[in-house]
Formats: C-alpha cells, structure tokens, sequence
C-alpha cells in the first residue's frame, strides 16, 4: 500500500491560483463563513508550474490531500490549463503505481467569486481524508 495518512498529519494543501481561485478563497472570509482548520492555502501564479514530483514528495512529507484550484478554461496563460490537466493524468498514472489513492489530488476550477464552490471542495477533501484515515486505507 502507498504512503498512508497519519490522523496528525491530515492536512490539505490547496494551490490556489492568484487570478481566480485565491479571490474566491477570499470571498470565503469575506462571507465569514469557515472551513476545516487542517486547510493550507498557497496563492500560485499558475499550478502548471508545478512539477509532478511535487505532488508526489507532498504524499510523501505528510499532505493528506491536494486541492489544485484553476481557473480552468479562463486561464489567462495560453495553454497552461491543458498542459496541467495533462501534467496531473501523468501524476495520477504514478499514484496509482505507488498505490496511493488518486482521489487524494483533485483539480478543480474555482472563480473569484465561488465561494460556495471553494467551501464545497475543501469539505469534500475533509471528508474523504477523514474517511481514508478512519478505514485504514489511505
């Protein structure tokens, strides 16, 4: 079995990009509504660029999860989102030689002002670690 989770180390790390996803992150404070603790929010220019190790030796240092938040098909890097979507295939085709469970890395596209979608997408993430941790799967 792949790197398991730690029920001390569940943290879920989001790559939230500073054009669309990270306003929307934003928008969540501004709402004052709230999300799981364990969430880390890192503002990025654009996810692609990102290595596939990276995803990989952050299984390995202890992330429970990956949320990687877009702006999808409104990037405004020509190309950046199909080259990231085809970045993660890759990652995930190496998750699941190692065996590790690829619902633990999901992209996702997230708007400045989707907060709704944002809350919704960490929960998720919540929930399906706490899940894995509590099975023994992870």
């Amino acid at each position: 079995m792949g790197p398991a989770i730690q029920a001390k180390e569940n943290k879920i790390l989001v790559l939230a990009t500073e054009s669309c996803a990270y306003p929307g992150a934003d928008s969540v404070g501004q709402a004052h509504s709230s999300y799981p603790a364990n969430v880390y929010i890192l503002r990025v220019k654009a996810p692609v660029l990102f290595p596939e190790r990276f995803y990989l030796d952050c299984f390995a240092k202890g992330i429970a999860g990956i949320i990687v938040m877009s702006c999808g098909e409104e990037c405004p890097y020509d190309g950046a989102y199909h080259a990231l979507a085809r970045r993660l295939d890759r990652v995930y085709q190496t998750m699941k030689a190692q065996e590790i469970d690829i619902r633990r890395l999901r992209l996702t596209a997230i708007c400045t002002v989707c907060n709704r979608a944002f809350l919704n997408e960490v929960n998720q993430m919540n929930e399906l670690v706490q899940t894995l941790i509590s099975a023994g799967h992870a």
